[in-house]
């Protein structure tokens, strides 16, 4: 069953409640009780062929309206604590870049973002400075019409980044159409630009053949990270099931006061995992995936959007944003390209480098996706398991 949290413990910040712009209800989003708060998409759950949806979710109470606040939620994920949980805190990526890719334009993005840091006191990162970077699919300066559901993706997208490695630069490519076409071609503009080491992806769709998009996303030598998607245990979903990338999954993570770690992590019931038709990594070959092709996940990060969920200051509107609180695997994905990045080394195809030091990742054991015949593809065990890969980020060193 979805978790849901009382509004009240969403802090003391205000909770006037307006509605919200272009979300659609979680497809197997659990009635919520009046006054609890329960995930809703921020992107449609459906699209046409060809084309993808965001993976990103946000809390909002019964009747689908989230809470308008003027500090963050008390429950949601902080960069102090997200660093904490992943053995990050004090690393450095010496600048390095991280590219997200999503559709659409998000006019106050910059806005949005200097609030975000400066309330937790990371380091500004300003377009004149060069830290951040916004540009069309190609590379221009012609941004697309701003959409809401994909603005707030992309809130979320920066504000990870931003929690993860305080250093990084970030450069957002803006796809004028959530089509495949138009996603790779901002995908190919991102690698090609000077210093992306990580890129990305925290959308997807039905599965695909590499053989149709695989080209947008080959790029050894740089990290292409992709959500498996929030549906649950379903088969492959592209990009995540591509060749290319690594596939990220999703867990539900807490504090745990008293543990030699200090949280603890289970399966979030909503992350993507299944088998692909794309050819099988190699580098999987001895972990029993239960899939003769392309298994996913990879490894994982937080994604539950009510326990690790991300503190987020997102755009409500056209013109107003606000706090709240945001999971999905669309959470996950950058976490996980802030971690590449953070290593130094992307290297060759970096979706590889987790299965050389598996011992180096904090293994997720408990906890289910669905029901499957091939119990690894949707339940945790020791070990590789479809939703959360070979587990999450414990430092660097597996990556």
């Amino acid at each position: 069953m979805r978790r849901t949290l009382s509004a009240a413990v969403l802090g003391a910040a205000s909770l006037v409640v307006t509605g919200l712009v272009g979300l659609a209800p979680h497809a197997d989003a659990d009635p919520s009780p009046t006054g609890l708060l329960h995930s809703q998409r921020v992107c449609a759950s459906r699209t046409p062929l060809g084309e993808a949806t965001c993976h990103a979710e946000k809390l909002v109470d019964a009747a689908g309206r989230a809470p308008q606040l003027s500090a963050p939620p008390s429950t949601g994920l902080t960069p102090s604590g997200l660093q904490d949980a992943y053995g990050l805190t004090g690393l450095s990526s010496g600048g390095a870049t991280v590219a997200i890719i999503d559709a659409y334009g998000y006019d106050n993005l910059e806005a949005d973002l200097a609030t975000y840091r400066s309330e937790f006191g990371l380091p500004a990162c300003t377009t004149a400075s060069g830290c951040l970077t916004i540009m069309d699919q190609t590379g221009g300066s012609n941004l697309p019409r701003m959409d809401v559901g994909w603005a707030q993706e992309q809130a979320l997208d920066v504000d990870a980044v931003s929690a993860a490695c305080p250093d990084c630069k970030i450069v957002v490519v803006q796809a004028k159409s959530a089509s495949f076409a138009n996603l790779g071609t901002a995908v190919q503009t991102a690698a090609s630009l000077p210093g992306v080491v990580a890129i990305s992806n925290s959308y997807g769709g039905s599965d695909a053949p590499d053989s149709t998009y695989g080209a947008y996303y080959d790029h050894p030598g740089i990290a292409v990270t992709a959500s498996t998607g929030d549906n649950g245990y379903q088969g492959g979903s592209y990009p995540a099931s591509s060749s290319y990338v690594t596939a990220v999954g999703g867990t539900s993570l807490v504090q745990a006061p008293g543990t030699t770690r200090g949280w603890s992590e289970s399966v979030w019931d909503g992350a993507g995992s299944g088998c692909s038709q794309n050819t099988a990594l190699a580098a999987a070959a001895g972990y029993d995936t239960g899939c003769s092709g392309r298994a996913m996940a990879d490894v994982a990060a937080a994604a539950d959007p009510s326990e690790g969920g991300l503190a987020v200051y997102y755009p409500s509107s056209r013109r107003a944003s606000t706090w709240g609180q945001f999971g999905g695997t669309s959470e996950s994905a950058p976490i996980i390209a802030s971690v590449y990045a953070l290593s130094g080394d992307t290297s060759g195809y970096a979706n590889a480098k987790p299965y050389a030091h598996p011992e180096l990742l904090n293994d997720v054991t408990s906890g289910s996706n669905g029901t499957c015949s091939t119990a690894q593809l949707c339940t945790a065990r020791t070990g590789w398991d479809g939703p959360t890969g070979l587990g999450t980020p414990n430092g660097v060193g597996a990556f």
